[in-house]
């Protein structure tokens, strides 16, 4: 199973590039070093084209940011929508059937929310372009020490205990997550047989991990 990834030094993604290398080959494509056995570097917009040649059974994407640390709306969306979609289409056309996203809780292309409209309609944008089978994970808040300082992210961190005792039944996938569990959930799922759009909130994450 040949694996490329994108996000790899991120939270989640620095816990799940390690986990992957034991499935099969991987190829991490970033603008940094990830510490990963393969990678090549380049800026974002030149991620497609360092797939050509390559040949691919699963592509997965655990990048993103926030609209603070990107600078911008326009900033963040080049990450969160532009870069995520154009990987998704590199690995479609080297023959990827597997796709697996990060998305975020409460994820939906009709939401009112600028930021949860964005990314269901990434999970749209990606589920469009004809992978057999395609995973979104939506986990709650991640958990984990992050390399940049998010400081608002660091008090939610800080309240996740006591909310986590309020987010119950339905209420569940809101609630905060290790950034390791949505890690090891993914490797699970990568290569997993099966047809069609799964979607995985925190319940479906844990039991995967």
């Amino acid at each position: 199973m040949t694996i490329a990834m994108i996000g790899a030094t991120g939270l989640v993604g620095g816990w799940l590039w390690p986990l992957l290398e034991r499935r099969g080959a991987l190829l991490v494509l970033g603008r940094r070093p990830s510490g990963a056995a393969r990678e090549k570097l380049g800026p974002m917009e030149e991620w497609p084209a360092l797939l050509k040649g390559e040949r691919i059974d699963v592509g997965i994407s655990t990048l993103g940011s926030t609209r603070k640390s990107a600078g911008s709306w326009a900033a963040f969306e080049a990450v969160d929508r532009h870069a995520v979609v154009a990987f998704a289409k590199a690995c479609r056309k080297a023959g990827a059937r597997q796709f697996l996203l990060v998305s975020s809780s409460g994820a939906d292309f009709g939401s009112r929310n600028d930021y949860l409209r964005l990314k269901g309609e990434v999970e749209q944008a990606v589920t469009a372009l004809g992978f057999e089978r395609v995973d979104v994970l939506r986990p709650g808040l991640l958990l984990g020490e992050r390399a940049e300082r998010r400081t608002a992210e660091g008090l939610a961190q800080a309240a996740a205990p006591l909310l986590n005792l309020l987010l119950r039944g339905g209420l569940e996938r809101y609630a905060a997550i290790e950034a390791e569990t949505v890690a090891r959930a993914m490797a699970a799922l990568a290569g997993r047989p099966g047809t069609g759009l799964f979607v995985h909130h925190n319940r479906e994450i844990r039991a995967l991990a």
